[in-house]
This record gives C-alpha cells, sequence and structure tokens, in this order.
C-alpha cells in the first residue's frame, strides 16, 4: 500500500513539472515591473516655485524590453524629470491629471525607446506615490 501511494505522489508531482514546462513554452505572457528611484523636481513660474516628489514603475512585456529599459535609463529620468518641471499645479493636482502625466510619461518613454531601439517595449507607466507641494 505504501510503494503504491509514493507511485503516485511521483506520478502527480512529475505530471505537475511537466504542466509547469509546456506552460511557459505556450508563450506564457512575460510580465515584469522596474521600479524607478524617485523624482524630484522643481515646477512651476514666478516668485512660487514648487517641487514634486513622485515614484514611478514601468511595466515591460519581454526580456529585452527590460533590458533596453536599464539600458536607456539615464535618458528615460532625464526626460522624465524635465517633464515634470514643465508642469503647472493645475496639470497635476487632480487625480485624472495625475492620470494624464503619467501617460504622456508613457508616450515619452516609449518614443525614445524607438527612438533608440526601434520598439516602443514598454507596456505601461505607473505613479506608485505622488506628492506635491
Amino acid at each position: 500500500m505504501l510503494k503504491r501511494l509514493m507511485a503516485i505522489l511521483l506520478l502527480v508531482t512529475f505530471a505537475q513539472l511537466s504542466w509547469a514546462a509546456a506552460d511557459g513554452a505556450d508563450g506564457e505572457e512575460y510580465i515584469n515591473y522596474i521600479e524607478l528611484k524617485p523624482f524630484v523636481a522643481n515646477f512651476g513660474t514666478g516668485a512660487k516655485l514648487r517641487f514634486v516628489k513622485c515614484e514611478i514603475t514601468i511595466q515591460v512585456s519581454s526580456e529585452a524590453a527590460h533590458h533596453a529599459v536599464n539600458m536607456h535609463m539615464p535618458h528615460i529620468r532625464n526626460d522624465i524629470v524635465f517633464l515634470l518641471s514643465g508642469q503647472s499645479v493645475e496639470s497635476m493636482k487632480t487625480i485624472e491629471a495625475q492620470r494624464t502625466l503619467a501617460q504622456q510619461a508613457l508616450k515619452q518613454t516609449q518614443a525614445l525607446l524607438l527612438q533608440e531601439e526601434g520598439q516602443a517595449y514598454v507596456s505601461d507607466l505607473f505613479f506608485t506615490s505622488f506628492v506635491m507641494q
């Protein structure tokens, strides 16, 4: 009885391993996230200069995309800092405005990667924290 139980357990274990390998081979979707270091930028005009601090996470869908984003990280960060610096209070004060800003940063990042690598690579871009003062 014990031998039969062990044989069944072994069969179940090997079956699960082969199913897991088959799932990966069938082109299971690759999704990974790259957390960028926090951004701090001054923005606004006139006598009252303000600042924004935010954290951004980029979603990629392939290992090649992950590598491309990491390779061009300084350029991506530079462009995002300039994008943030060019904003006004009105363009960042509501949740909808922040979503629009995230879409602008996404398009900007995709355009950079398209120019440098020939593919946009980045699937999405998220603000994981956002503070204005």
